[in-house]
């Protein structure tokens, strides 16, 4: 019995190990007050477009999703260079205090009454080119905050944070929709960014990455830098498609939640209750995912398929209960592939082009929304709201044939029958002194393994993604969903084969969303 106490308080432990950390305290704090703020503007800015100031379209909240996220892709050339050349506090002073300025300025046009829908639109134009130098800069931060063993945690924790206001703000925003109106919302959001200010104000030691020599070319070329890395890293490709798929069309949450409490004849108070709803999941995703010392692909294209086979139930759901039921598991497959995909990027990146990287990320993510969001509006209003979920199964599945794709080729996956047991295994790089054949290695073998002596690593190859079981053998079909703690498996490794043992090699030695 205290064996097993202590192994659970050794994983709880284990699990906010960042919070140890004195600075990433004060922001994890900050950031949690934001974040429930934004939350609660988000889901009031939806229901003011639908509601009040068209008559329930759609498509109306697709242009401002499009709007909203537009400028990530556009200004990607200039947001990973400020995040990689400037103070990355000072960055966030400012683009933090112009965010409260805009919730400010439109919570007041709504209170009066003087609120149009191009003034939304304007609205979120503003709010999108400030976010997209928001955004980028504020991923990168966390690398600021803890030493390089702990960023995977600290970027899981993020997401934490940012899906626990999410449980909070949406259904904070629709009980204040129905007693004192939308306008309301914003004000306080705007107010909610005095946390996050002051806690940037507070944070005085910064543990800063080597950055890149500050360049006199344009940015577009320093942006090619970025792209020229991300090229040499099949890995990355395979995250960045995968992730511009489900962002695309299966995370227009907005119009899909909006439609369908309006398709059950719900009001505004069960709106923000769906999105409460997904916060469960989303909040469980991103717990689960800070146990695991390191983000792993395999994950992501698990988590992408769950996304597929949960949006086609969610699909067939005839009450709005049962709907809400399955959008917790929703909220864990997105949160999932979000966290352990943000993670893998920003710990197998460079440093000196990390900023730049995470603009791409961001701008991939981000970036797809103004095509997706009018298309799935446009099919909700010609089709029904139920076509909404449709389409993101869609993008599910056919994110996971990427992710299964690329398992198939470049890491040669395959399923075996050995010694009397199905097994998954792939090929690893030849051994000089052995038959290609022979070689089984685990699915995300040990970079010991993937650099052994005489073999020289092809840039088109995956990046090693942990230290994981035993450096070499099958795995077992079953341990591919092994629920355990990856700690309790990197205990039963070799030394040689645990995460960071190998000097000068592990790319990982030097967030999620926020407000």
């Amino acid at each position: 019995m205290v064996e097993r106490r202590s192994g659970r308080a050794n994983t709880v432990a284990g699990t906010f190990r960042s919070l140890s950390q004195r600075d990433y305290r004060i922001w994890f704090g900050g950031a949690f007050v934001s974040n429930i703020g934004a939350w609660m503007q988000s889901t009031a800015q939806n229901w003011v477009v639908l509601t009040e100031l068209t008559n329930h379209n759609a498509s109306a909240v697709g242009a401002t999703m499009a709007l909203q996220f537009g400028p990530q892709l556009l200004l990607v050339p200039f947001s990973g260079a400020v995040a990689d050349r400037f103070d990355r506090r000072k960055v966030l002073l400012i683009t933090q205090s112009l965010l409260m300025l805009l919730a400010a300025g439109l919570g007041t046009l709504l209170v009066t009454g003087a609120a149009e829908l191009w003034h939304l639109y304007c609205f979120a134009l503003g709010l999108g080119i400030v976010n997209a130098f928001d955004t980028t800069s504020r991923q990168a931060f966390v690398s600021d905050l803890v030493e390089p063993d702990l960023l995977s945690n600290a970027v899981a924790l993020n997401a934490a944070s940012f899906n626990s206001a999410r449980l909070i703000g949406p259904a904070v925003a629709g009980v204040l929709i129905a007693i004192v109106g939308s306008g309301w919302v914003f004000l306080i959001n705007a107010v909610s960014f005095l946390a996050v200010l002051g806690a940037l104000l507070a944070i005085h030691t910064l543990h800063r990455g080597p950055r890149g020599p500050v360049q006199r070319e344009s940015q577009l070329k320093q942006l090619s830098a970025g792209v020229r890395y991300v090229r040499r890293r099949h890995d990355l490709l395979v995250i960045f498609i995968m992730v511009f798929l489900v962002g695309t069309f299966a995370m227009n949450f907005p119009v899909m939640s909006s439609t369908m409490a309006v398709e059950f004849g719900r009001g505004a108070g069960d709106y923000g209750l769906l999105s409460s709803i997904l916060a469960i999941g989303s909040l469980a995703g991103a717990l689960l995912s800070a146990r695991r010392p390191a983000a792993r692909m395999r994950v992501v294209i698990i988590a992408v398929g769950g996304i597929g086979v949960v949006s086609l139930i969610a699909a067939l759901m005839p009450s709005f209960w049962t709907f809400a039921a399955t959008l917790i598991f929703l909220g864990l497959a997105i949160s999932t592939m979000l966290t352990t995909a943000n993670g893998f990027v920003q710990t197998t990146t460079d440093p000196a082009v990390r900023g730049r990287v995470l603009a791409l990320y961001m701008a991939i993510l981000m970036g797809g929304t103004p095509i997706g969001a009018p298309l799935v509006g446009a099919a909700a209003d010609a089709l029904g709201a139920h076509s909404t979920l449709y389409i993101s199964a869609a993008a599910g599945f056919a994110a996971f044939a990427v992710g299964i794709g690329w398992l198939l080729t470049e890491r040669d996956l395959r399923l075996r029958r050995l010694d009397g047991e199905w097994v998954v295994t792939h090929a690893g790089r030849p051994d000089p002194e052995a038959d290609r054949d022979e070689q089984l290695e685990t699915l995300t073998a040990p970079i010991s393994v993937l650099r052994r002596p005489g073999h020289v690593v092809s840039t088109g190859e995956s990046a090693p993604q942990d230290g994981s079981p035993a450096s070499t053998g099958a795995m077992r079909l079953e341990e591919l969903f092994d629920s355990r703690p990856d700690q309790d498996r990197d205990a039963e490794a070799p030394e040689s084969d645990r995460p960071g043992d190998e000097p000068g090699d592990n790319p990982r030695r030097g967030g999620s969303a926020g407000s």
